[in-house]
């Protein structure tokens, strides 16, 4: 069983990826990163990009980044928040996952570099998805377990589940 860190959770520090614990950090660095700014989670999902602005005309028209002095006060909130939570990802993980993110600018890019490294690409995920699911509809009370001790885990079966994208129904 995995060791997880003993600090409780922190307002000014995110929680750390060691390269072993990746499916505990994405929980945790999600709640740290919504707690800082909803807004700066919607950058990881939805993702940001810098401004840009059209210049020339006909043929020769053609997009540019927009100088940031010249950003309005909802591109610069926009920008803020991709700033925060890019911090709280940079924040969060040891100098080896650092050397695969460091050179991006927006955290949408980084956290897909991070989920695909430890989750794997769609396919990969799929499967290990099947693999839990068949996990799941195998899974059969011992005698000796408590009811607390199965409903435990059920629920560790769910929350990776979950973790990979994908609720198992609470009907099944």
């Amino acid at each position: 069983m995995a060791t997880y860190h003993k600090e409780g959770a922190s307002n000014t520090r995110p929680p750390l990826l060691d390269g072993t614990n990746y499916a505990y950090w994405k929980a945790k660095i999600k709640i740290y990163i919504k707690a800082q700014d909803e807004r700066a989670w919607r950058s990881v999902e939805d993702g940001w990009e810098p401004p840009t602005v059209e210049i020339g005309e006909g043929a020769d028209k053609k997009r540019i980044l927009k100088p940031s002095s010249e950003w309005n006060d909802v591109e610069d909130r926009l920008s803020n928040c991709n700033s925060k939570a890019l911090n709280a990802i940079f924040g969060g993980i040891d100098e080896e996952q650092f050397r695969r993110v460091s050179a991006c600018t927006m955290a949408k890019e980084a956290w897909k570099i991070l989920e695909v490294h430890y989750e794997g690409t769609g396919s990969v995920r799929a499967v290990k998805l099947q693999m839990l699911m068949t996990q799941f509809e195998l899974m059969r009370m011992r005698n000796d377990e408590t009811i607390l001790e199965f409903e435990g885990k059920i629920r560790v079966i769910g929350n990776q589940s979950a973790n990979l994208g994908d609720r198992i129904p609470q009907d099944l």
